[in-house]
């Protein structure tokens, strides 16, 4: 009996402390034709280099509190006095189809999508803490990325500290080493989660 075989998409979820290397492992990530990365929306105006519907969808404020009054955010945030979002209705499409999706996204909005009132996204989830192998190591990268100064190096070490209590939360940890590495051990994790047999539909 020949039976054909598919499956619905993954919701690949990944977070880590500020300098951890997630930035990296995402842009590695979305050379490749594996995922659709999605793209966040977000009030704050656009910095130096910011491409929109590449980096974020940059919204007004008033567009943005009416779509979270229509509910068409699967998580969103206020963070430094602006808002940022993830839209539901492009992830469900994609993961329908077949079509893994990608997140960059910090412990807080994980967490909301963890605890999504829709059961098709939370079985498609599979999420990722990224974490740096000690805090000197990550003030090491905070101190040579050179975009910060050493105060607010502290803040968000504390932040990173406090966020990484919460690695128990997610399926996986990785521990960062190099990008290389890093791109190497998520790829084995993809591997896992596209053979699961709960993924598969059969037709």
């Amino acid at each position: 009996m020949n039976k054909q075989f598919s499956r619905y998409g993954i919701l690949f979820v990944i977070s880590a402390p500020s300098g951890a290397g997630k930035t990296t492992l995402c842009d590695a990530l979305r050379q490749t034709p594996d995922f659709v990365y999605s793209v966040s929306c977000t009030t704050r105006p656009a910095r130096a280099g910011e491409i929109e519907g590449e980096d974020y969808q940059f919204v007004s404020k008033i567009d943005f509190l009416a779509r979270v009054k229509a509910g068409e955010f699967l998580e969103h945030a206020k963070v430094h006095g602006h808002y940022y979002g993830t839209l539901l209705k492009p992830i469900i499409s994609n993961l329908k189809n077949g079509v893994d999706v990608l997140i960059d996204i910090d412990t807080q909005g994980a967490a909301t999508i963890r605890n999504c009132k829709d059961e098709f996204v939370r079985q498609a989830l599979t999420d990722v803490f990224i974490m740096p192998p000690d805090l000197e190591e990550l003030r090491r990268r905070l101190t040579k990325r050179g975009t910060e100064t050493k105060t607010q190096i502290e803040v968000r070490l504390v932040t990173a500290a406090r966020e990484m209590e919460l690695w128990r939360d997610y399926r996986y940890t990785i521990i960062s080493r190099s990008v290389e590495e890093d791109l190497l051990k998520f790829r084995h994790i993809m591997g896992a989660e596209r053979y699961l047999s709960r993924r598969l539909v059969q037709k």
